[in-house]
């Protein structure tokens, strides 16, 4: 895909889409530190421009699940809804039409088309709320 716009598969590229793939879902300080063990010249700012440039892409998708940085996934990967857990921080995926109700409704309420793709649900999971 990069080679059809006209742009080179860098090891660097390659290297962040890798730790994209293998993290799940991960920040680019997460993805940058994942390169920075394989290889040391990598900085941050590469991180950030290559993940926007695959997003653009439609390699990987982001979604903001803290209120800081956005959290990266894999493109390829279905649709899903993030659960992310106040405790422990551990985030899980749900199936989209869990929000069915929601986005049915604001549709024919309000003509408004979900992103479920970019919906994150926040809360306590099982194991912590036994805390």
């Amino acid at each position: 895909m990069l080679r059809e716009r006209g742009l080179r598969l860098t090891p660097q590229r390659q290297l962040i889409l890798e730790a994209v793939h293998d993290l799940g879902h991960a920040t680019p300080e997460q993805v940058h530190t994942a390169v920075r063990e394989r290889v040391a010249g990598v900085n941050i700012t590469t991180v950030y421009r290559t993940l926007e440039l695959l997003e653009e892409l439609g390699l990987v998708n982001h979604t903001h699940l803290s209120h800081g940085s956005p959290t990266y996934h894999a493109a390829g990967e279905d649709q899903h809804v993030h659960l992310v857990c106040r405790g422990c921080g551990s985030i899980s995926e749900v199936d989209p039409t869990v929000m069915l109700p929601v986005t049915d409704r604001l549709l024919a309420e309000r003509g408004f088309r979900v992103d479920v793709g970019h919906v994150s649900l926040f809360g306590v999971c099982e194991d912590c709320k036994e805390c």
